[in-house]
């Protein structure tokens, strides 16, 4: 199945290869990708549904299928519960409990192609079986509602890994994209980390400050990874990994799982989006009473000033990157897929995986480097989250406390 989903594609792009496709197909056999970052429950909940029927084939705009999946070679995917970053406490809790049962839902309604796998061990049970491996991942601290407890019963319902941060900064951690207020981590968010690390949960430092990386990195007992984030000394957006990061990165022993979204990974449509903000600005105080007469000058705009399109090259260039930096030891793939808008490279659907391994393969990478990206790397950093947690049975849990009683 890979290699004719490979090569069509490759055929497509006027550029096939049958030795290469056989040799990324036998790859994909034996080093499934594990993907670190899939916002399908996210994106059904914005098509105004919860159900997760008819998910099998053919779910176009959405860039997730079942056969989708298994065309693209993919063995486990963590499913992100995100929730909007302005969503706190008690209702926070209630949403992402909404989402946690969505993966659930899809887990139980399609057998014989997933399967919950919460351990290292579990994924590579399930990959032999030919199931793509399940495991949640909770994209922001704030889905904590302001309670530890959270994250625990989190972890019990299947979440292997927390974002500390998304888009905003929250109560004890720093966001890439918002105001800095504790110039990292509080102490706080260090005690989090310290539970992150007791109970097995892997911290993720996408969409967190440099200086939030750096303290979390300070504070983990565990290897950390970046679900989803590319490399800032190719694309400059804050949400990437800094040089000084990413040599980090041996030393912990984590992964950073490069996301496919295009404005992460060119600056020419960061900088699109730059303008396209001012533009706006500018409509709206030429006119501000009408806004049919806005968004017709907006598209205007936009069809005068397209977004750019950037290539897969570019991808494999953030590839290239982080593995040069921080070693082919430390490279992963999380594309973010139905939680962007654009994917780089025509990297937009589940079943391109292949095109990626392809363009790194002709780049000289060698099949041993290239199963570290799809599996050997996040496995290894699972294992050590729980060899971690293993070691800190005897710590005792973090309470939050609680107001002094009338």
């Amino acid at each position: 199945m890979f290699l004719a989903t490979l090569a069509a594609a490759l055929l497509a792009a006027g550029a096939a290869d049958p030795a290469m496709d056989a040799r990324i197909a036998a790859l994909l056999e034996h080093a499934p990708v594990i993907d670190g970052h899939n916002d399908l429950p996210y994106a059904l909940r914005e098509a105004g549904r919860l159900d997760v029927e008819n998910l099998e084939k053919g779910t176009e705009p959405l860039m997730t299928d079942m056969a989708r999946l298994h065309a693209g070679g993919v063995g486990a995917q963590l499913w992100s519960v995100y929730i909007d970053a302005g969503i706190t406490g008690d209702a926070a809790l209630h949403t992402t409990l909404q989402q946690i049962d969505i993966v659930s839902r899809m887990v139980e309604a399609y057998p014989d192609d997933l399967a919950w796998a919460l351990t290292a061990d579990g994924i590579e049970t399930a990959m032999k079986d030919g199931k793509v491996a399940s495991l949640i991942g909770v994209e922001g601290g704030h889905q904590l509602g302001g309670t530890a407890a959270a994250l625990r019963q989190y972890y019990r319902l299947g979440a292997r890994y927390m974002t500390l941060t998304h888009s905003k900064t929250t109560d004890w951690a720093d966001s890439a994209t918002d105001m800095p207020v504790y110039g990292g981590l509080s102490d706080y968010g260090r005690q989090v980390v310290a539970e992150m690390n007791r109970i097995g949960m892997l911290v993720d430092l996408s969409h967190v400050s440099e200086e939030a990386m750096m303290d979390a990195l300070d504070a983990t007992r565990a290897p950390v990874i970046f679900s989803h984030s590319s490399a800032r000394a190719i694309g400059h957006h804050p949400r990437n990994v800094p040089d000084a990061v990413l040599a980090r990165m041996t030393d912990n022993g984590g992964v950073v799982m490069v996301n496919f979204l295009d404005v992460f990974i060119d600056d020419s449509v960061w900088n699109w989006y730059a303008s396209k903000a001012g533009e706006e600005t500018r409509l709206e105080r030429m006119m501000p009473a009408d806004p049919e007469a806005r968004e017709a000058a907006l598209a205007a705009w936009e069809k005068a000033h397209p977004r750019p399109s950037v290539p897969l090259s570019k991808v494999a260039d953030h590839v290239d990157h982080v593995a040069r930096v921080a070693g082919y030891d430390h490279i992963g793939l999380g594309g973010d897929l139905d939680g962007i808008d654009v994917a780089a490279g025509g990297l937009g659907s589940v079943d391109a995986y292949p095109l990626l391994l392809a363009e790194l393969a002709r780049r000289g990478w060698s099949d041993e480097n290239l199963a570290k990206l799809t599996s050997g790397n996040f496995l290894r950093v699972l294992r050590g989250a729980e060899a971690t947690a293993a070691a800190m049975t005897d710590e005792k849990p973090l309470l939050d406390s609680l107001p002094d009683a009338d």
